[in-house]
């Protein structure tokens, strides 16, 4: 989707959009190296950082968070910057603010202890489990990681089933796999959270 028709798409869904109004979601996309990544930014921070398409983002968007969507560079461009310094292996954490309001109570609680996993190491389902106080919940807790709104700076990719099975991943294997060698954790036996 090129920028003129993500601006046709604000226009037309969003009845309150008014081009040169700044809203209240910012909404774009970043084009990198696992592909293109939808992102929303609220006033409390990146609320969408998403492998599915502009449509579909926008639209949860709309339904869970508000209305008044539009492009807004003054607070898109800083996360772009920050992911492109991160697959540039630049940048090693986000200070990017997350506002993880698209996500369930637990999902929180789950992707709330993946931003203390550090880059360049990785843990297990079983650990965050664990960790969270919910040892028997390694369904539970794959499924709020596969539902992460905020792929690559929430850092969901960092878990894996096994030090031999990377495991499930929201952009998909490649992507997942790309992600760890960025980091440098491919093949690194290391756990994230002791």
């Amino acid at each position: 989707m090129s920028s003129g028709d993500l601006d046709a798409l604000l226009r037309v869904t969003s009845p309150t959009y008014v081009g040169k109004t700044q809203p209240d979601i910012a909404f774009g996309t970043f084009d990198g190296p696992v592909g293109r990544l939808t992102l929303a930014v609220t006033h409390r921070g990146v609320v969408a950082c998403s492998y599915e398409d502009e449509h579909s983002v926008f639209e949860r968007v709309c339904r869970e968070v508000g209305s008044f969507i539009g492009a807004d560079r003054r607070r898109l461009d800083p996360v772009r910057r920050e992911l492109d310094a991160y697959f540039s292996s630049r940048l090693r954490a986000f200070t990017t603010t997350v506002d993880l309001q698209l996500a369930t109570p637990f999902a929180r609680t789950v992707l709330q202890m993946m931003l203390a996993v550090p880059y360049g190491t990785v843990t297990t389902y079983r650990e965050i489990a664990e960790r969270i106080g919910r040892p028997r919940a390694l369904r539970a807790v794959g499924n709020a990681l596969g539902g992460n709104p905020i792929c690559v700076i929430v850092p969901c990719h960092r878990v894996v089933e096994s030090e031999a099975v990377l495991g499930g991943y929201a952009g998909g294997a490649v992507a997942k796999e790309r992600l760890l060698r960025v980091e440098g954790s491919i093949g690194r036996p290391s756990s994230g959270l002791s």
